[in-house]
């Protein structure tokens, strides 16, 4: 099956006290590389939703931005550094006795001091929390999913319309190179005349015998059997469920060599003009599978 690497998704999910919003990212890789994001309070969880994102990824650059918000009464609680309270309120009648002043230390000046009361956040069990955060991120990767599948249909129907075009020239090579015999044999002709000008006659049998050599040396019989078989592999990889990306990439390296092997051996100009663009339309392909998983 086609699908892009590249997508974007993201949902919410509440239960409860608890709020947890997702987003995925991907973009183009050759392997798969998961770049996540976390309430810092809930990094223990890490490890468990890299490997619920790996379940729906081969390979592309995923990027999951995690979001937890607990609204609990209890989740943030204060605490109080003693000791400094403790060392600012000496150091406050030091400060009093010292200059001969009058008045009471109130809680206005420890207010403002900063750093006496801290709010602590209270961090639930990950095994309360990863429930609502595994239904949200399923909901995200399967919308993720359903983006790089659209996706993927229409690189699919752009791989689908250049391969008939292959198919197409494959189909005309294998139809020019049936007369290259008759082509050899009078190309060898001409040669002798220009070289003897006329005056030595060689034997037709002879010439017929070096022209099936000639066209027995640039058969590209099984170029031809093998270059098609590589097309209708493509089609098949394209429809099948498995991801396509490393294949189809594969193939299309054994399709150049072919169309490379089949212009070497041709001495045919329109022939290899023929190469020339089979090849070109392979590069355009190649540019669409770097972005299939």
């Amino acid at each position: 099956m086609i699908k892009s690497m590249t997508g974007f998704a993201e949902a919410e999910t509440k239960d409860g006290v608890l709020t947890v919003m997702a987003e995925i990212r991907s973009y183009n890789s050759r392997h798969l590389d998961i770049a996540l994001k976390v309430t810092q309070r809930y990094n223990a969880l890490e490890d468990k939703i890299k490997a619920f994102v790996s379940k729906h990824a081969v390979r592309g650059r995923i990027e999951a931005k995690i979001h937890i918000c607990d609204d609990a009464d209890d989740s943030i609680e204060f605490e109080i550094d003693r000791p400094r309270a403790r060392a600012y309120k000496a150091a406050m009648r030091q400060i009093m006795d010292e200059l001969d002043l009058r008045g009471d230390i109130s809680i206005d000046h420890f207010v403002g001091l900063g750093g006496i009361v801290k709010p602590v956040e209270t961090i639930r069990d990950a095994e309360i929390v990863w429930p609502v955060v595994e239904n949200c991120l399923s909901q995200a990767l399967d919308k993720h999913d359903r983006m790089r599948t659209r996706e993927g249909d229409f690189i699919a129907q752009d791989l689908s319309q250049r391969l008939d075009f292959i198919e197409n020239c494959i189909n005309q090579i294998d139809q020019d190179a049936i007369a290259l015999l008759p082509l050899y044999q009078e190309r060898l002709q001409e040669r002798i005349v220009a070289l003897t000008r006329g005056i030595v006659d060689i034997d037709p049998g002879r010439i017929a015998q070096e022209a099936a050599f000639l066209s027995d040396r640039s058969d590209i019989s099984e170029e031809i059997v093998r270059a098609a078989s590589h097309v209708k592999q493509f089609r098949n990889i394209m429809h099948a469920e498995e991801p396509a990306g490393r294949k189809l990439n594969f193939l299309l390296q054994e399709l150049n060599r072919e169309f490379n092997t089949m212009g070497s051996k041709i001495g045919k100009a329109d022939v290899a003009h023929m190469v020339v663009e089979l090849k070109s339309e392979l590069e355009k392909i190649r540019e669409q599978v770097q972005n299939v998983e």
